[in-house]
């Protein structure tokens, strides 16, 4: 049976475990301190939430995403706030009641060609050229084939939001993730499958760090230099409860080397020592599962005779072919090789269902080691997320024998069996008791699943040729620009295909 039994306590922690799990220069950029942090799960309340902060913006709203469309509701049961509710309509109507007031949205260059494919984001820009205070850019400046990832939200720089929900179609559900809600519809009218995805609100110098990155982005997308906004107020919505206070909070990115700048891999060194560091229990939310010095890493705990339980919940497929291609097959063949390595039974992986049986699509990034780490972000278990796209990511640390391990231990906590609660239909509470009498967070899972809303055991069939071919050289997803490059030389330029290994 998987985990220790109930009641057992693992072994005191060594000198060196006490230390700093977070450390800038290694595993982040910077931790600077939050005078409050929320985490918001799933887009319902985010974009609520978003809503209400940009209202009270007087300066700066910065808005730095993967893809953005301003035609999505913020709020399918609109209050009749006397605000447009439509995300570009509303900006436009808040910067023309702030004189003083500037919006900077920075988008993904290569994502226009799906946006116009679905006839988007691009022609309902066009509204805004005449108004100098809104500013639509997009940014190109990434290695061929790669992608800026980022999800971040400042403003003002007195409240900042990171996390993993891009401002888009198909991002907007609520936390029941309803069979048929028609809420969740498109710009269009058709209606949109049921999405998880979660973000987090930070204020304080911590808000004021995501300020300047998003800054920086701007400046290397554009050329243009932007001022801070001055300390004038404090934007945090009413309705959005703080989780904890007073809080370091730590920022980690990941960046490509191009146009002289170093690569950065702070999210994979962030990953790899929360797996390190897990002494029960690792706890993972991702869109995708296919980065090979991740799995290496938990195969690692896995063969150890007191090592973690490792709990990952994926969606059941990726969004589209190419991509379920690319990133289903290197699942698959990795999830095999964590089944091997299991061999005290300490491995689960899921996919969430609606009470009707629909699969749940997973886009959040989550990991939760203990109660000691939590990192929540853009950043996905895939190899381009380690150090090819741009991510940005937050994390939290309970650091053992401090005064704030308990608060922040039980916050952490909170949010992992909150996720998990969602997922199986049941509350917190119910989690955290089937948690604490079995003494094995995947014997409280299996306690917890019931027939309707739940965690469906996820089984992978093993890729095929084509399939093992784009995995194992990671044609589309690479770690880094150069990884691409040979990829493509050998099997293409060198009368290889793409899909089939060259005849020697």
């Amino acid at each position: 049976m998987p985990g220790s039994a109930p009641g057992e306590e693992p072994p005191p922690l060594a000198a060196g475990e006490r230390e700093r799990l977070l450390q800038p220069g290694r595993n982040c950029w910077r931790i600077e301190r939050a005078h409050r942090f929320a985490p918001i799960v799933d887009a319902a309340d985010y974009f609520a939430v978003l809503k209400a902060a940009i209202l009270e913006a007087r300066h700066t709203v910065m808005l730095i995403s993967w893809d953005f469309d301003t035609r999505i509701l913020l709020e399918p049961d609109d209050p009749k706030s006397g605000v447009p509710n439509k995300l570009g309509a509303f900006i436009s109507e808040v910067v023309k009641r702030r004189p003083k007031l500037c919006a900077y949205v920075l988008k993904w260059d290569f994502s226009i060609v799906q946006s116009l494919g679905r006839g988007a984001t691009p022609l309902f820009i066009l509204d805004w050229i005449t108004d100098r205070r809104i500013r639509f850019k997009l940014d190109s400046e990434h290695p061929l084939g790669a992608c800026h990832h980022q999800k971040v939200v400042v403003i003002d720089d007195a409240l900042a939001f990171c996390g993993g929900i891009d401002m888009t179609v198909g991002r907007w559900d609520t936390r029941g993730h309803l069979d048929d809600d028609r809420r969740r519809r498109s710009p269009w009218h058709r209606s949109l499958g049921p999405w998880h995805d979660i973000t987090t609100a930070v204020d304080g110098a911590a808000a004021k760090a995501l300020g300047e990155l998003a800054r920086e982005r701007w400046h290397r997308a554009t050329g243009e230099r932007l001022e801070p906004p001055p300390p004038e107020h404090d934007p945090w919505p009413t309705r959005l409860d703080p989780m904890l206070r007073d809080i370091d909070v730590a920022i980690a990115r990941t960046a490509p080397a191009h146009g002289g700048r170093p690569e950065i891999r702070e999210i994979e060194a962030l990953y790899l020592t929360g797996i390190a560091a897990a002494r029960r229990t690792i706890y993972l939310e991702s869109q995708y599962f296919a980065s090979r010095r991740i799995a290496e890493a938990l195969a690692a705990r896995l063969r150890e005779v007191n090592g973690p339980e490792i709990v990952i919940v994926n969606p059941e497929s990726a969004a589209g072919w190419l991509e379920e291609e690319a990133m289903g097959s290197a699942r698959a063949r990795l999830i095999a090789e964590l089944r091997k390595a299991d061999r005290h039974d300490r491995f689960r992986i899921y996919t969430p269902v609606t009470a009707g049986g629909t699969p749940i699509y997973v886009h959040a990034k989550v990991m939760a080691v203990d109660n000691r780490l939590l990192r929540v972000g853009s950043s996905n278990l895939n190899n381009r997320s380690m150090g090819f796209d741009t991510e940005c990511d937050i994390a939290i640390e309970a650091v053992p024998g401090t005064p704030d391990e308990t608060r922040i231990g039980t916050a952490i906590a909170a949010v992992r069996n909150g996720l998990v609660a969602e997922h199986l239909g049941v509350t917190p509470d119910e989690v955290a008791a089937a948690h604490a009498e079995t003494g094995s967070f995947i014997r409280a899972i299996e306690t917890l699943r019931r027939p309707g809303r739940t965690l469906v055991p996820f089984e992978a069939e093993l890729p095929n040729e084509a399939e093992t071919f784009i995995a194992e050289h990671e044609l589309l997803d690479p770690e880094r620009p150069q990884g691409l490059w040979t990829a493509l030389t050998r099997r293409v330029w060198r009368g290889g295909s793409a899909l089939r290994p060259a005849t020697r």
